[in-house]
C-alpha cells in the first residue's frame, strides 16, 4: 500500500512538471508572437512652428471728405475697381448757420467800406484835377479803394464756400470725394443721405470708402516667445487658408516685432510676411490663415519614431581629476558609477534576445527623431506596448 502511494505521488509530480514546462513554453511563444519589430529608416526631419493670423492688403487707404455735409450720391460699391481721381461720392454741403451769418456780415461790412472808399477816391480825384492836392494823396485814396474792392471779392468767395463747399476760383471742387489711390474698394461704410464730417486737425473725419491693392497681400500673425528667437527675415513660410481647400501659398518673412504683446497669459510677437501670389491668383482680404515656418531641416538622416523610445537609468563612469598646484602630477580618483536618466530602445540580437541600446539623439519634429549614435540602419527594434 505504501509502495503504491509512492508511485502515485511520483507520477503526480512528473505530471505537474510536464504541465509547468508546457505552460512556460506556450507563454513564451505567446509573448514572442505579440512582439512587434520595427526598424530605423532614412528620412527627412523638419522642425517647424505654426503662426496663426490673417491675410491683409499691404496698402489700405481710407478716403475721407474735405467738407462736412450730407452724402448726395455714391457712384461705386464695394468690390469695384477704381483709379486715382475717380469720383466715389458727392457731398451736399449743409452750411453752419453761425459761420454763414458771420460771412454774410463780413460781406456787408466789406461793401459798406467799399462805398466809403469809392466816394473818398472820387473826392480826391476832383481835388487832384483842380490842382488842390498832390498826386500822392490821390493815389493813396485809390489804393484804399482797390483794397476795399478786393475785400468784397474775398468775402463773397467765402460766402460761396460756406454755402456750396466749393470755390469759383478753383478748378476742383471739395464736394466731390475722389479716390486717392488705385485698387479695389473693400468697403463703403456710409449710405446716401448720411451725415459726414470733414477731416481736419481735430477730427479724423468720416470714412467714405476703403481702397486696397489686392495684388500685394501680406500675412499678419503672431508667434510664441519660445520660437521667435529662431526666426530670421527672409525665411520661407507656407500658408494654409481655411477658406481655400487643397492649395498652399508661399510667403517670405519680412518683419519680426521687437516687442511682444500679452495674449491669453502668454507673450507673443507679431510678424509680417509678403504673400507670393501666382499670376491670376486672387485672395480676399481678411482670410484667416496658418503659417508653417521651417526652423530647421535635416535630410537623409537616420530616424525613428519617438514613441519607440523608453526612459531608464543609465550607469555612467565619472572621472574626477585633481590638479596639484605645487607639482605637475595629476591624481585620479576611482571611477564611481553614477545613474542618470537616458533614452533607449530594445534592439534584437542574433540570438533573438533584446538588449538595451542607449541612444544619442538629434533633431525632432514631434513625431520622428534623429538618431546620431547607438543604432544602425536595418537593426530590429522592439516596439513598446
Amino acid at each position: 500500500m505504501k509502495k503504491t502511494f509512492i508511485i502515485l505521488f511520483v507520477i503526480l509530480l512528473v505530471a505537474m512538471g510536464v504541465f509547468v514546462v508546457y505552460y512556460f513554453i506556450t507563454q513564451k511563444k505567446d509573448i514572442q508572437e505579440n512582439i512587434e519589430l520595427v526598424s530605423a529608416k532614412k528620412d527627412s526631419i523638419i522642425k517647424k512652428t505654426v503662426a496663426t493670423g490673417s491675410i491683409v492688403p499691404l496698402k489700405e487707404v481710407a478716403v475721407k471728405p474735405a467738407v462736412s455735409g450730407i452724402i448726395d450720391k455714391i457712384f461705386f460699391e464695394a468690390g469695384q475697381e477704381v483709379k486715382v481721381g475717380d469720383v466715389i461720392a458727392k457731398i451736399k454741403v449743409i452750411p453752419n448757420m453761425t459761420n454763414l451769418t458771420n460771412v454774410q456780415n463780413s460781406l456787408e461790412q466789406a461793401k459798406l467800406t467799399l462805398d466809403m472808399r469809392q466816394r473818398e477816391m472820387k473826392r480826391q480825384k476832383q481835388l487832384f484835377d483842380d490842382g488842390v492836392i498832390a498826386e500822392r494823396e490821390y493815389m493813396t485814396a485809390k489804393d484804399d479803394y482797390d483794397l476795399a474792392k478786393n475785400q468784397v471779392s474775398a468775402a463773397a468767395e467765402s460766402l460761396i464756400i460756406v454755402r456750396e463747399g466749393t470755390s469759383s476760383r478753383s478748378s476742383s471742387t471739395t464736394t466731390l470725394v475722389k479716390a486717392t489711390t488705385s485698387g479695389i474698394i473693400l468697403d463703403i461704410p456710409v449710405k446716401e443721405g448720411a451725415n459726414v464730417i470733414e477731416s481736419n486737425t481735430f477730427n479724423e473725419g468720416t470714412t467714405i470708402a476703403t481702397i486696397a491693392d489686392l495684388n500685394n497681400m501680406i500675412f499678419e500673425g503672431k508667434v510664441d516667445e519660445a520660437e521667435v528667437g529662431k526666426l530670421k527675415k527672409g525665411m520661407d513660410l507656407v500658408l494654409t487658408i481655411g477658406a481655400i481647400d487643397n492649395e498652399k501659398f508661399a510667403a517670405k518673412l519680412d518683419f519680426i516685432a521687437p516687442k511682444g504683446v500679452e495674449e491669453e497669459g502668454a507673450i507673443k510677437f507679431p510678424i509680417k510676411a509678403d504673400v507670393e501670389l501666382k499670376e491670376n491668383q486672387f485672395i480676399r482680404a481678411g482670410y484667416s490663415a496658418n503659417a508653417d515656418i521651417v526652423l530647421e531641416r535635416k535630410d537623409n538622416v537616420l530616424v525613428i519614431e519617438e514613441a519607440w523610445l523608453q526612459s531608464g537609468e543609465k550607469e555612467e563612469n565619472q572621472s574626477n581629476k585633481k590638479e596639484n598646484k605645487q607639482d605637475s602630477s595629476k591624481t585620479e580618483n576611482k571611477n564611481p558609477k553614477q545613474k542618470s536618466d537616458a533614452l533607449y530602445v530594445e534592439v534584437q540580437t542574433t540570438n533573438n534576445i533584446f538588449e538595451k541600446r542607449y541612444l544619442t539623439l538629434g533633431l525632432s519634429d514631434g513625431i520622428n527623431i534623429e538618431v546620431l549614435k547607438g543604432l544602425k540602419l536595418g537593426e530590429k527594434i522592439k516596439k513598446p506596448n
